[in-house]
């Protein structure tokens, strides 16, 4: 009898669900497809749900699994995680109250990171940045890149104090030429460009390709010589 393939649960935001890729479905659906084309890769379950942060990822992380298919009966092999984002926003005004507080996000991931590495191997990645000039967001909520890189920087020393595997976001954007042509008009969503970079980077990353036992870059692109 064949072995059942692994699993890797993305939960997250609209990042995660792919808004704004109206070519490749965002970076997820991107990677579930060439997975799909490897053989031995892991099946990847992309749950991501727009507006969410680190309290409603919390709140669905273990029903997300204990109801779909194959994953009825045991846990996931692996979960990537990619939220935070959505809490950064000030509501209101660019000074206003953060949907949630470093502290709280600090204290709220490193929970989520123990319960989660109780049952299955987690990663992690970090936050994209957004284009300071166009917002609020929603005519209401305020996303600003030097509070992203606070909350970035809090992410990947909870992460480190958990031992979980972390890849950076917000700088490695920035450092592109044309990075904030990656967004969409609404200055926080990524466009298909900027989507097919963060694959990009995720089908490059060490951890990821170590965990679902894959060979790095040149196998990484089926059906080449």
């Amino acid at each position: 009898m064949a072995m059942a393939p692994r699993q890797l649960v993305v939960l997250g935001d609209s990042g995660v669900h792919g808004w704004g890729d109206r070519l490749g479905g965002g970076w997820c659906e991107r990677l579930r497809l060439e997975w799909m084309g490897l053989p031995q890769a892991p099946v990847i379950y992309p749950l991501g749900v727009r507006g969410d942060g680190l309290e409603a990822v919390s709140a669905r992380w273990r029903r997300e699994w204990s109801c779909r298919g194959e994953l009825r009966r045991q846990q996931p092999d692996g979960v990537l995680l990619s939220v935070g984002l959505n809490d950064t926003a000030r509501i209101g005004r660019p000074n206003g109250r953060p949907q949630l507080s470093e502290e709280a996000y600090a204290f709220g991931m490193g929970q989520l990171l123990e319960a989660i590495s109780r049952e299955s191997s987690v990663l992690v990645i970090g936050m994209t940045p957004v284009d300071d000039h166009v917002m609020p967001f929603a005519d209401c909520l305020w996303y600003a890149n030097p509070v992203i890189e606070q909350y970035e920087a809090v992410l990947a020393e909870t992460c480190r104090e958990h031992d979980v595997p972390f890849l950076a976001m917000h700088k490695q954007v920035q450092a592109e030429k044309d990075w904030l042509s990656w967004l969409e008009p609404d200055g926080l969503h990524l466009n298909a460009d900027g989507h097919a970079w963060m694959h990009q980077r995720l089908r490059h990353w060490p951890a990821l390709l170590a965990w679902a036992g894959l060979q790095p870059l040149k196998t990484l692109t089926p059906n080449t010589a």
